[in-house]
């Protein structure tokens, strides 16, 4: 038996998958969706997106501290967080609204991220536990197995409405079944892991806001996930109007994220020889040139921005791998339970997503953007859906970079 599997690494994988799959895609799928679906407005979605973080700054926190509170009984709460999430996709894209669109939209949207951010903080929690235990960088070794299955299961999130369009009138209702499939799969993997042995006493949230470094790693966070939250919220956008390449968003995306997939591993092992924070920031500059490259792409480029996909695909495994990472091994020396910790760490990732719905969005309206219209959009909006796509990430990931490097980290382990 391999290290890997006597650790049970792959189930945390699997377990990462699932909630990869309700992350990401959900800020790719779902505007567009109950836009083309149901008629609802992008300023009314984008509005629901961010009302939900506003709640997020109040849920969140106290999703990490319940998780605490039970620390002795998290393998029953997280197999009906499972069941909660799953009730949830399945509302979100497999059952007729009962209500108005956006009202339905936005129930649906909290049963999903309110299960999702309980079951990310008790399983980042389990984690930096499980890594305290093992022989050598454990941190980094988890969060390659980790955040490598993450990175897998926002593939084939990603892509599986497309596929599934091609055999299938409902592919949306085949995605939400195959999800709750996979959340029974995720919680039959995982037993036996959410155990209270092991994992220490929660300090609070006090000890990881008044820490210097915990703070600079979640604002450095803030900054670093942005410009993926305005990538993944355009990009169905951005290859339907800027590209003029209906039909390409499928295969597109899976370059996307399987170049992230297959360049998280390698991402780690290469931090692991020459430091997280050297390794961290040249992906980090490598994300720029990819977007810049995105600026000057046009009607019947999509074949350029197949090399974009996978530059700046590849740089994102960094991002989800190297830099939780680093906040695991911080929380695992201020605040070892953590479930406070990866509390804000969840609010921090989702918070950027909903931020650029919430802005992104409307800009594109009130600047004469209609997706699926018979009529292409005007030039003004096109050229603002391109800068916002491409030259917005640059500016943020700029403002990522100065602040990782100002950062002193454990020059033994990081630097």
């Amino acid at each position: 038996m391999s290290i890997a599997a006597s650790e049970r690494l792959p189930s945390y994988a699997l377990f990462a998958a699932l909630l990869a799959c309700a992350g990401l895609p959900i800020y790719i799928h779902a505007p567009k969706f109950y836009v083309d679906e149901y008629g609802v407005s992008l300023t009314a979605l984008g509005a629901v997106l961010f009302g939900l973080r506003l709640l997020d700054v109040v849920q969140d926190p106290l999703l990490g501290r319940l998780s605490e509170r039970l620390r002795d009984r998290r393998g029953i709460a997280v197999g009906l967080g499972c069941a909660v999430i799953a009730l949830g996709m399945l509302g979100l894209f497999a059952v007729p609204p009962m209500t108005g669109p956006v009202v339905w939209f936005g129930i649906m949207l909290t049963i999903v991220f309110s299960a999702f951010s309980f079951l990310t903080i008790c399983f980042y929690a389990q984690g930096v536990a499980k890594a305290d235990r093992m022989v050598g960088q454990g941190h980094l070794r988890l969060a390659r197995w980790r955040e490598t299955g993450a990175l897998l299961g926002v593939c084939v999130a990603s892509v599986a409405p497309v596929a599934l369009g091609m055999w299938t009138g409902a592919p949306f209702t085949g995605f939400a079944v195959g999800f709750a499939v996979l959340a029974v799969g995720a919680a039959m993997a995982m037993r036996g892991e959410w155990v209270s042995a092991g994992v220490p006493i929660g300090t609070g949230f006090g000890t990881v806001l008044r820490d210097p470094l915990a703070r600079r790693l979640l604002f450095i966070a803030l900054l670093n996930a942005a410009p993926v939250a305005v990538s993944s919220t355009l990009f169905l956008f951005y290859v339907e109007s800027a590209l003029g390449a209906p039909g390409f968003e499928g295969p597109l995306l899976l370059l996307f994220f399987l170049s992230a997939a297959g360049a998280a591993p390698v991402w780690g092992l290469l931090a692991e020889r020459f430091g997280t924070k050297r390794v961290l920031l040249a992906a980090m500059i490598l994300a720029i040139f990819a977007f810049g490259g995105a600026l000057f792409l046009g009607v019947g480029d999509q074949w350029w921005f197949a090399l974009v996909c996978v530059a700046s695909g590849a740089a994102m495994g960094a991002d989800l791998t190297l830099l939780p990472a680093l906040f695991a091994t911080r929380m695992g020396q201020i605040a070892p339970s953590a479930a406070e910790g990866f509390g804000l760490w969840s609010f921090v990732s989702k918070f950027t997503l909903a931020l650029a719905a919430a802005i992104l969005l409307p800009s594109l309206e009130g600047a004469g953007y209609v997706s699926g219209a018979q009529a292409p959009p005007p030039e003004k909006a096109v050229d603002l859906l391109r800068l916002l796509y491409a030259g917005v990430p640059c500016v943020l990931k700029l403002a990522a970079i100065f602040l990782l490097w100002r950062t002193t980290l454990d020059r033994t382990r990081h630097e």
